[in-house]
């Protein structure tokens, strides 16, 4: 099995293509339906304690594994139709984020950005 998202991007492609779904897969829909798998994820962990949620047993971690897969599935076919490279933007994201919160600040402290300047 390939770890290259160009490579599901293009499988993903071509199974939209094949079932004549592209017409179907406009960015207004795809967060829609991202929006609604996110919501499925969240129905795994409703309830659980802090601990219950980092011990799940197998057949509920597969449930979650499959959640996550729809997710990443919305989030790499969203991003090709807005012709997004999806790893330079969250290295992107890294790297923005590493400055808003720099370790010397917040290091063990999970306040907002906004919240530090405040203190």
């Amino acid at each position: 099995m390939s770890d290259s998202i160009q490579e599901l991007n293009e499988r993903l492609l071509r199974f939209a293509r094949e079932r004549d779904w592209e017409q179907f897969h406009s960015p207004k829909n795809l967060c829609m339906a991202l929006a609604g798998e996110t919501g499925e994820l969240l129905e795994h962990f409703q309830w659980l304690t802090e601990e219950q949620s980092m011990a799940l047993d197998e057949d509920k971690k597969e449930a979650v594994a499959l959640e996550m897969a729809d997710i990443f599935i919305y989030l790499v076919r969203l991003s090709e139709r807005l012709d997004i490279n999806l790893l330079d933007a969250a290295w992107q994201k890294i790297a923005i984020n590493e400055k808003r919160y720099p370790v010397e600040q917040v290091k063990g402290d999970a306040r907002r950005a906004e919240e530090y300047n405040k203190a």
